[in-house]
């Protein structure tokens, strides 16, 4: 009887290891099958650093294909501070070359970060500051590629370009308006290290950058050379507040070239107040048309025959009255007997209220 009760224990027991054991294979077979991608890119994230790499921006281009707006590339600085093994050699010699403080310099290097990008000292190097800092060769230390935007015409049309910030985001202009895309995708370069940021002897992984897309303008650069070169002859003839020019095509509605004054480089944007950067004159402001559109009215008559521009006469008085609303002629007491001509020829306010009452409003 006591033996059997013994051997039934033992058989409930073994039973009950064969479920755990049962449970156990099922749970490993789950995790092995079902959620292995989800793990693995959990655990790849614990050894995994991206180094990432910034995409060429898109060019902007004139209507014939010459570029407004292209990129130079540079290199930018950046640390992984767990890999530096003499931080105050580091230090003192990157602060050197960057010329920059040691206190700003091991503010980056003595940082508790997997990656540390040197902002904004360290971005968009020129060749030379990147070269010196290659041949250091200091364990830690990496150059990344980085495209800075480069406008070649400078000031030529710069308020419809615009210009992008340090990390090469549009901020206004064609370059905000279109920047997504112009912007590319960035790229990465995925290295692998331990919990102490030592590299692990894995393969680093290669993922290019995608440039932006190219936008073209309707902007002939040739028209606009000429806009720009007699924008600066007005200014220095007049001093003006302002001058500005809009060319366009009649047929199409296209804009040929547009500029104003005052302007500003783009690669040098920093050193330009809000009250320049800002303000687009030919699409920013509004203006009356004014005297302008008399040439619409006078033309518009002669199309219509309403009148003989030599020898129908119109005798101004120095003002009208239109509908209650008294219009007066720059010229006080008028220009007396005239030509319609001559009613041109004055920018005569009274004459140009007649041209339009014989037309009618329809015609005109």
């Amino acid at each position: 009887m006591f033996t059997k009760k013994i051997d039934k224990k033992i058989k409930l027991i073994f039973i009950f290891m064969l479920l755990i054991l049962f449970l156990v294979v099922v749970r490993v077979f789950y995790i092995q099958v079902f959620e292995y991608k989800k793990l693995n890119k959990l655990a790849g994230n614990l050894w995994s650093r991206n180094l990432e790499i910034e995409a060429d921006r898109g060019r902007i281009l004139d209507r014939n294909g010459k570029v407004l707006a292209d990129n130079l590339t540079t290199s930018s600085l950046v640390l992984v501070p767990n890999q530096i093994k003499d931080k105050e050699k580091v230090t003192k010699k990157l602060a050197n070359i960057l010329g920059i403080s040691y206190k700003s310099m091991k503010i980056h290097v003595y940082k508790k970060t997997s990656i540390e990008r040197v902002h904004p000292e360290g971005r968009r190097l020129s060749y030379d500051v990147a070269k010196k800092i290659n041949d250091l060769k200091l364990d830690g230390v990496y150059l990344v590629k980085e495209a800075k935007r480069n406008y070649p015409y400078k000031d030529f049309m710069s308020h419809v370009l615009g210009y992008v910030g340090i990390d090469n985001q549009g901020l206004s202009g064609i370059e905000l308006q279109y920047d997504k895309y112009l912007k590319g995708e960035n790229g990465v370069i995925k290295y692998f290290s331990d919990a102490h940021g030592n590299k692990i002897n894995l393969s680093d992984i290669y993922k290019a950058p995608t440039a932006g897309m190219d936008v073209r303008l309707t902007i002939d650069i040739d028209i606009q050379k000429s806009i720009e070169r007699e924008l600066k002859n007005i200014q220095d003839m007049f001093s003006p507040d302002m001058a500005l020019a809009i060319a366009v095509d009649p047929n199409t509605g296209e804009i040929l070239g547009m500029g104003s004054n005052p302007d500003f480089d783009p690669n040098k944007y920093k050193e330009y107040g809000t009250n320049v950067l800002n303000r687009n004159l030919p699409i920013w402001d509004a203006y009356e048309p004014g005297s302008t559109f008399k040439i619409v009215t006078m033309a518009s008559s002669v199309e219509e025959k309403v009148i003989d521009i030599f020898n129908d006469h119109f005798y101004d008085s120095g003002k009208v009255n239109v509908d209650g609303s008294v219009l007066k002629c720059w010229k006080s007491g008028g220009h007396g007997d005239q030509t319609f001509l001559q009613v041109l020829q004055n920018s005569c306010n009274p004459g140009f209220v007649k041209l339009g009452q014989l037309l009618g409003k329809e015609r005109l």
